[in-house]
């Protein structure tokens, strides 16, 4: 199966070829077929150049350039509109995803999952330089979402996953334009019945470049697009139609 790996990029010239290469050099290292698709989010710096030398030094690097309004969610929607292989993986271009668990999420959809979501917040996992204010409301968050959706998972606001390319398909439209999108994709897959592994995954702060987050906003963002779902999930069940073909059991762990 091709792999797919949709990152988006902002203004990330300090960083962006580090976490290209060494995702490359780990999936070639494994003979996985794919693709990786870089998304010039409106970046005003020097991030086109290197992802064009990028381009040049790899095949199967494409770069898009995405026409929207600057936004993770928007260049994400871009991203996943190109994609040509069978399964896609989210990651950041901060570094912050260790490449590694890029081939987790591959082999677990191999097994017959239908995604593949980490968790930074259970056995075998490893986090450093995460700051407290962000964690202490990711953590709300997400005990917010385990309550409503009735799950166990407890990272679903996490961009990095994995997905067989009929999730996203199923899953349109997707509305959300900024870092919010990490909750909607995940959580209408989840309401419509697809089978899910989860797995302990590492986790690293940037080590350079500046971060894009506006905590207070996107909070507002996230809550939005949490109640979004769960209110299509109560009011518009009958209208979801359920995978009746799952592989697996749904929400198994590693």
């Amino acid at each position: 199966m091709k792999l797919s790996v949709v990152i988006p990029v902002h203004n990330e010239e300090a960083c962006i070829e580090k976490t290209a290469r060494e995702l490359i050099r780990e999936l070639e290292a494994k003979i996985i077929p794919y693709e990786l698709i870089l998304v010039n989010d409106n970046s005003s710096d020097s991030t086109p150049r290197v992802l064009d030398k990028l381009k040049k030094d790899y095949a199967a690097v494409r770069i898009i350039t995405s026409t929207e309004p600057k936004g993770f969610g928007r260049a994400i929607r871009v991203g996943l509109n190109n994609i040509q292989g069978d399964v896609v993986v989210i990651c950041m271009g901060d570094g912050s995803d260790d490449p590694a668990d890029v081939i987790k999420y591959y082999n677990k959809i191999l097994e017959g999952y239908d995604c593949a979501f980490g968790s930074r917040f259970v056995k075998d996992s490893k986090v450093s330089e995460y700051p407290l204010l962000k964690l202490l409301l990711n953590r709300l968050g997400n005990k917010l979402i385990q309550f409503l959706f009735q799950i166990k998972y407890n990272d679903v606001s996490n961009a990095f996953k994995a997905y067989r390319v009929e999730v996203i398909r199923t899953v349109q439209p997707l509305i959300s334009q900024h870092f919010n999108i990490t909750v909607e994709i995940p959580l209408k897959a989840i309401i419509r019945g697809y089978s899910y592994a989860v797995v302990p995954i590492n986790w690293r702060g940037r080590e350079s470049g500046v971060s894009k987050y506006d905590i207070c906003a996107l909070s507002r963002k996230y809550f939005f697009s949490i109640l979004f779902v769960w209110l299509e999930k109560i009011l518009l069940k009958e209208e979801i139609k359920p995978v009746d073909n799952l592989n697996v059991k749904r929400g198994a762990s590693l």
